[in-house]
């Protein structure tokens, strides 16, 4: 089979983005082909493509994929041909402790990732995606869905009654809205735009901060909790709000480190972190049973994604170029 692919020339950057072919082989034991029609875009996805963390020899970007099955290899028999399925991050870590470090095996970076139109993998690198959704809505869950799941499911154990920090309006807070409020939980959000903190209300924050009007949100956020602060902290921002998610969150609470938004590097307020005994967790995505999780819940609640814009394949410059102006509301997405 031979599609539509778009290749990263090695050492990344926009201008090195040329939109090509790609081969897929019939599928082997254990194996299913995959017609992809949707992507979406992740901040890992930019700085791949971008060249901030070019690759070293090209590669097909993209780390979420979704389409429909039109083959299976011998042996498989938790698909069949014609069911939409959704692309897991680390294709080898299927359930239990996290097993990778780094990138080496995450499609797109480590490994040719989905932007192409047809694609032949085990079929363990792939997960039913929720009954009813389009694809592009699909697409939504590899990275961003599931990093929002896991941070305040498998890592949080968030309980109906708690309180979620969460930054922005990116894909990933607002799916940590959304799977927050799902569980019962409160949730304050933070952004820069007045217009977003109006629709992360509608989408069931129960109160919102302007960071730029109050640079100094995380004691805003003790006020709003009556001096305890909140149980979970959805942190994307990284080194350059780290110490407000720390004076926002509660003795013994948990922030979940997510992004790097604003740097790479940056010092640790010790002092806090011990005076208030807080869980720092790193989160990475999550493994392909937490993914199952996810979807089964989002099945039984009705829960949608917030996709703000659809680009063709070959808009994918366009796309990243879109993400960087920081206009979006939730997802960006890749239909083809």
């Amino acid at each position: 089979m031979q599609g539509k692919a778009i290749h990263v020339q090695a050492g990344g950057g926009y201008e090195r983005v040329l939109v090509g072919q790609s081969q897929a082989a019939a599928p082997r034991a254990g194996e299913i082909s995959v017609r992809l029609h949707a992507s979406s875009l992740n901040y890992h996805d930019f700085a791949v493509v971008s060249g901030m963390w070019g690759p070293s020899e090209p590669r097909i970007p993209m780390a979420d994929g979704a389409g429909e099955v039109i083959a299976v290899g011998e042996g498989v028999e938790e698909f069949a041909v014609g069911d939409a399925v959704v692309s897991t991050f680390f294709p080898t870590w299927l359930a239990g402790e996290p097993q990778v470090e780094g990138f080496a095996t995450v499609p797109g970076d480590g490994v040719d990732g989905y932007a192409r139109e047809f694609v032949t993998a085990a079929a363990s690198a792939f997960t039913r995606a929720p009954r009813g959704w389009s694809h592009a809505e699909a697409a939504t869950l590899t990275t961003a869905g599931l990093t929002a799941w896991r941070a305040l499911m498998a890592d949080g154990g968030l309980k109906p009654g708690d309180s979620v920090l969460v930054q922005g309006s990116g894909g990933v807070s607002v799916f940590a809205l959304q799977f927050a409020r799902l569980a019962g939980a409160t949730v304050i959000a933070t952004s820069s735009c007045d217009a977003k903190l109006e629709r992360l209300r509608a989408l069931g924050a129960g109160a919102t901060i302007n960071y730029r009007r109050t640079p100094e949100w995380g004691a805003r956020v003790h006020e709003l909790t009556g001096g305890r602060g909140v149980d979970h902290v959805i942190e994307v921002g990284g080194p350059g709000t780290l110490a407000q998610s720390m004076e926002a969150v509660r003795v013994g609470g948990h922030i979940s480190l997510i992004g790097i938004l604003t740097g790479l590097g940056g010092e640790l307020p010790i002092i806090p972190a011990l005076l208030k005994q807080i869980r720092l967790q790193g989160v990475l995505v999550g493994s392909r049973a937490q993914q199952q999780d996810m979807i089964r819940a989002i099945e039984a609640s009705g829960l949608r994604p917030q996709i703000d814009r659809r680009f063709a394949l070959e808009e994918i410059v366009a796309a990243f170029r879109y993400q960087e102006s920081n206009r979006h509301f939730g997802k960006i997405c890749l239909e083809f």
